[in-house]
């Protein structure tokens, strides 16, 4: 076959994988490969083409059949895909460098291509090897050499985002470490977008107020001229790319050794979150460790990167709202969103969840039933279905469509805390424990399954197990208000209560936005207790107001005000509590009796004014 056949027939291969017409490219990439001779580029295409069309299989013999597989990274690295599409986990280990390698310093693999700066020429093989390495060791249930890998190959491309998620998504670090992560990144800086996106990406506990600012600066427009400039510092990273390329090839290990180090050595001002937090432990008190929205590579001169209808962004602003407790406005800003893109991943899972604490039935439902009809096969389609039975407090069902929500994508980690949940809001502390010791042990950098363990170790009274999970959770989220609020709940209940009333003070003041919502309402009434347990009955009243505030129409606050009153000596304004609270629960016998023994003491203190008169 002269050249011009053999370009006209490559040509329709490569438009047949161009179309998803995977079983055509085949079958023409195998004529092509046998009239070529076998040459290298041809067989990669008809691998190429046998991977896309699910034959992993035929695609591995055809790989193995040559010599490049020894040779050439790009053929190893299909080769391995095939054999974790395979589910031939060690084999697997065995093609990407050594089944028992331990840092990526240590993998053989054949030379790449010279490297070249992070966005410029894709993603490095390197990284990809790396990222596969992790993938197999999460298949094994091997949390920390996952963690390991996927680090590496986050560092030797902050590009592969794949491997972003899988630390991030898969929450597989605590708050600090996914910062430091971030922070340590060598992005460049005409793509310092994705550091905000990256940072906004994080869990938001520890990023306090300047997630506001990471935000803004994502979606507020670019300045005039910006795009200019921008279009100017990537000609010259390109510029430079081509510069690294004819300086000749690179090991890949020494590849991703020199990136790293270029990340350290690059940041000029730029400091990491654990300075920035020792910086404000020395200036007494605990501060964000958020990157700044400048920092993080806000573009020069201009006013933002203009990425305010970007879903990934919007799906960011609803996770801040909602963590803040915004829950109306979440929902609003999530609906908007999934108009325009019913089926966007990254809305779906908190526009759910704000659905729920809104208690809209009618929305859980119909978008329940439609991404069921339309997407069975997804975890966030089953979750929706249990949404909906929780909002409905039907928990059973609730916790069976929880548990097929489980069972299609282990890594769907709203589906298991909302499972422990269903079984927890029957009082079934055995399935809940389980659910929520399999969260944990998927997702060690969540903490949320440390404190469904310990709410319901201390629903069963076993108060020393369940300050232990608290204390874990603590530790990887020191910043959660929740966290405080259970501490100072137990040490209430171990009659701690100076410890108490630390404890619930320091949750109030970790709330997001700084003003309790409704939500809150119940560590207010807590503090509200510890203060009467302390005899400081002012402030204890104080507190009950603020709560019926927050949260009007309450009888058992209205009790608890009442009650302070009563000790405090002012009798009439306790039975004027009384009442509102009989008013609204008449069952309720503690406050009768407390009613009755009020109106004795009122009657006895004015017949003593009318003898004195």
């Amino acid at each position: 076959m002269d050249a011009q056949a053999a370009q006209s027939l490559r040509a329709v291969v490569h438009d047949c994988l161009a179309k998803h017409m995977y079983e055509a490219a085949a079958f023409f990439a195998d004529k092509l490969v046998t009239l070529s001779g076998y040459a290298p580029a041809e067989v990669y295409t008809l691998a190429q083409a046998f991977f896309c069309s699910r034959q992993f299989r035929r695609c591995l013999q055809l790989l193995r059949g040559t010599e490049l597989i020894e040779k050439d990274l790009r053929f190893r690295y299909l080769a391995a895909r095939c054999l974790a599409e395979c589910r031939e986990w060690e084999d697997c280990l065995t093609v990407l460098g050594g089944l028992d390698v331990e840092e990526p310093e240590q993998l053989a693999l054949p030379l790449p291509r010279p490297a070249a700066p992070p966005g410029t020429a894709g993603i490095n093989y390197f990284s990809v090897v790396c990222l596969l390495r992790g993938r197999v060791y999460d298949a094994l249930e091997n949390a920390p050499r996952a963690v390991k890998w996927y680090r590496a190959a986050l560092q030797a491309d902050p590009f592969n985002y794949e491997a972003f998620q899988a630390l991030v998504g898969g929450h597989k670090l605590s708050n600090g470490e996914e910062l430091e992560l971030v922070g340590g990144l060598d992005i460049p800086p005409q793509h310092g977008w994705l550091k905000l996106l990256y940072t906004s990406r994080c869990k938001m506990y520890e990023q306090g107020g300047s997630i506001e600012g990471t935000l803004a600066a994502l979606e507020a427009e670019p300045a005039a001229g910006s795009q200019q400039q921008q279009q100017q510092q990537q000609q010259q990273q390109q510029q430079g790319g081509v510069d690294a390329a004819a300086g000749g090839a690179m090991q890949p290990a020494a590849a991703a050794q020199q990136q790293q180090q270029g990340s350290s050595s690059g940041s000029g001002s730029l400091q990491t979150p654990g300075k920035r937090a020792a910086a404000a432990a020395a200036a007494g008190g605990p501060q964000p460790m958020a990157l700044s929205p400048l920092q993080g590579g806000a573009p020069s001169g201009a006013g933002g990167w203009g990425l305010s209808d970007n879903l990934d962004v919007i799906a960011c602003r609803a996770d801040w709202l909602y963590h803040r407790g915004a829950h109306a406005e979440c929902y609003a800003l999530t609906a908007a969103a999934l108009e325009r893109d019913p089926y966007a991943a990254g809305c779906l899972p908190v526009h759910l969840a704000s659905a729920l604490e809104l208690r809209k039935k009618n929305e859980l439902f119909l978008r329940g039933h439609k991404l069921v009809e339309e997407h069975p096969d997804r975890a966030v389609s089953w979750f929706a279905v249990g949404c909906y039975y929780m909002a409905c407090q039907q928990y059973e069902a609730a916790r069976r469509y929880f548990g097929k929500a489980t069972a299609l994508e282990r890594s769907f980690a709203p589906a298991w805390i909302a499972f422990g949940h269903a079984f927890a809001a029957q009082d079934e502390s055995d399935q809940a424990m389980a659910a929520y010791r399999t969260a944990h042990r998927l997702f060690p950098g969540l903490h949320a399954p440390l404190m469904g363990m310990g709410q319901e170790y201390q629903r069963m009274n076993n108060l020393g197990l369940a300050e232990q999970c608290f204390s874990q959770a603590a530790k990887l989220c020191p910043s959660d208000p929740l966290v405080a609020h259970e501490l100072g709940v137990l040490a209430y209940r171990n009659r701690q209560y100076e410890a108490a009333a630390g404890w619930l003070r320091r949750a109030l003041a970790l709330v997001p936005g700084g003003r309790p919502t409704p939500s809150w309402e119940a560590t207010m009434v807590a503090l509200g207790h510890t203060l009467r347990k302390l005899r400081q009955w002012d402030a204890a009243i104080d507190c009950y107001q603020q709560a019926l505030g927050l949260k009007p129409g309450q009888p058992g606050t209205y009790s608890a005000l009442g009650y302070a009153h009563h000790l405090k000596g002012d009798v009439d304004a306790a039975i004027e509590q009384y009442h509102k609270a009989l008013g609204l629960r008449p069952e309720d016998a503690f406050t009768a009796e407390m009613l009755a023994e009020a109106m004795e003491e009122s009657s006895a203190a004015f017949q003593a004014t009318l003898e004195q008169m």
